[in-house]
């Protein structure tokens, strides 16, 4: 999931360049196209007709302007809007919404394209979007020099369209993760620093570095041309609040704060880059950068055993074995002993101090804004039925057969009133590969559990890409309340050319119409004869020349 490089030099080079530059031309490969500039065969009924809204030619007006809609909500939907138990489901946008343009500047890449598929996607039923907010986009010119043109485009068409808003706030690289399209690294005088000092990065038992996020082992040490990790995301998210003031709270509602690897409060245990972690491995400790080393050694010490503190288990095996394979995570293991015990609390209670520390600092930013805080725990559910349940300890969740390790992390972000946004809701335990002791079920409920008796909101993700009314079916069932604790939101994953697909966008609409009604089942009819849901793809063929508005989106 991230690059891993012996050399504390040899990442730079190629991180300055982007693997892909999208343009404003291109075809919207990750967008819905509704008529072929080819084949202009394709029409709706008037009540469905597509036009795309003109974007403004400034990006610097901020001001408000009405919202437009494909056609009024029937009434269903405006009842399930006002009920209790409404579950509102917002949509990942493309990882590459937002790019550095011709000029120099941040854009919105496939805008009408954008807008088009924002105008259907609120047709549905969908409550709104999210979006990362991407550092080495928005400071890539150096420190303290933001751009948020792109942004504030962005952020005007989604009010157009009457649409909500999540913003993550992305202090991590894109590239390398499951699911990546394209690469946008951390700005470029960050990767200056990390050459002159590779120890700010997050580093395994072999020395292999990974740049995708700032360790945490210098949160509090200015390594940043002056400036601590902590200090240069609060100027961050404090410049963005400045900038967004207009808007938080009624169109930005919610600010997703990233921690780590993918914006995930954990370690970069299963990097994927390279080939150097595939499914189901268990990962690796990432605790030997010379920081994470003096912290671990200082707390050895306090505890009377300074031997603890020359580094991590030299027993816990490496990134693709299972835990029967190695000494410290095996069924009798180390994991289990004294020395395990102090060196499992002292890796996750730092992991919990870091997303204490910069939760502390988002918390005063955003606080009277009205948008609420989110943070994102990922869904590590392989070898969860195995007693050491060693995915989750290399990540940084110190969860066992004998240890509820969500609590702690629950009551962390209760402290700051911060949703816990989990991923796998999808996911059944018996689609997952037996030799795995996968069980996403099971971890779904401890993590709703843990929630409740913190008294923090939950809200989830699917981890991945799917389409299918199984995976529909059970997010319905984890997000009712009657079951437990219910969901607050959910986010899909993600906005892509499969999702307008007839059959999958009925399916999309379909669930997104039973979340809006608390969780429960319900079918769309096969023609939408009372404009309630806009039916992508289900369209009459017959010849005629497209409208110029639709054609202009592609």
């Amino acid at each position: 999931m991230a690059l891993t490089l012996r050399s504390p030099t040899s990442f730079i080079s190629k991180a300055l360049k982007p693997s892909h530059k999208p343009t404003t031309s291109d075809e919207p490969t990750s967008l819905i196209s509704f008529i072929s500039l080819q084949k202009p065969s394709f029409t709706a009924s008037s009540s469905c007709r597509l036009k795309a809204v003109q974007v403004r030619a400034s990006s610097n007006d901020l001001s408000p302007v009405p919202a437009e809609r494909l056609h009024p909500e029937s009434k269903a939907v405006r009842a399930a809007h006002s009920g209790s138990t409404r579950v509102p489901v917002y949509v990942m946008l493309p990882l590459d919404t937002i790019f550095k343009g011709n000029d120099g500047k941040g854009a919105v890449n496939r805008a009408r394209a954008l807008n088009v598929s924002m105008m259907a996607l609120r047709s549905a039923g969908v409550e709104g979007i999210m979006a990362d907010v991407w550092w080495g986009l928005v400071e890539r010119d150096g420190p303290m020099k933001y751009d948020w043109e792109g942004y504030a485009e962005l952020v005007r068409m989604a009010e157009r369209n009457g649409l909500k808003m999540q913003m993550v706030m992305s202090f991590h690289q894109c590239g390398g993760n499951v699911g990546d399209s394209c690469s946008i690294p951390l700005p470029p005088w960050v990767l200056e620093e990390m050459s002159r000092d590779p120890d700010i990065v997050y580093t395994d038992r072999s020395g292999r570095r990974n740049p995708e996020y700032i360790s945490l082992g210098c949160d509090e040490l200015p390594v940043l041309r002056g400036r601590t990790p902590i200090q240069v995301y609060s100027d961050y998210m404090r410049s963005f609040r400045d900038r967004f003031s207009n808007y938080l709270g009624n169109v930005i509602v919610e600010i997703q704060v990233g921690m780590g690897p993918c914006g995930e409060l954990r370690y970069p245990s299963y990097p994927e880059s390279n080939g150097t972690w595939k499914f189901p491995g268990i990962g690796e400790f990432q605790c030997y950068d010379k920081y994470m080393k003096a912290s671990l050694q200082a707390s050895a010490i306090a505890a009377g055993h300074s031997e603890w503190g020359k580094g991590g288990p030299h027993d816990a095996g490496q990134y693709n074995q299972f835990p029967e394979d190695t000494g410290f995570f095996k069924r009798e293991g180390t994991w289990n002993t004294e020395y395990g015990q102090f060196f499992l609390s002292w890796y996750s209670e730092k992991l919990l101090q870091h997303g204490d520390r910069i939760l502390t600092a988002a918390d005063s930013i955003f606080s009277s804004t009205g948008a609420k805080l989110s943070a994102k725990v990922a869904g590590i559910h392989w070898h969860y039925r195995t007693r050491s349940h060693a995915a989750e300890l290399t990540a940084g969740y110190y969860n066992t057969r004998n240890r509820d390790g969500y609590i702690p992390i629950a009551k962390m972000l209760a402290k700051r009133g911060v949703v816990m946004n989990f991923t796998c809701m999808e996911m059944k335990d018996e689609q997952q590969p037996g030799h795995a002791g996968c069980a996403p079920e099971l971890l779904v409920e401890q993590v709703k559990k843990a929630a409740s008796s913190a008294g923090v909101e939950l809200a989830g993700e699917n981890a991945l890409e799917r389409y299918d009314e199984a995976a529909y079916a059970k997010v319905l069932e984890t997000s009712r309340s009657e079951t437990g604790m219910g969901l607050s939101a959910f986010t899909y994953l993600r906005m892509n050319k499969r999702l307008f697909e007839e059959a999958n966008w009925r399916q999309f609409v379909s669930f997104v119409k039973a979340m809006g009604e608390g969780g429960r089942k319900s079918t769309l009819p096969r023609c939408d004869t009372s404009q309630s849901d806009l039916y992508v793809g289900f369209v009459n063929k017959v010849e005629r020349k497209p409208e110029p508005e639709a054609a202009a989106a592609l």
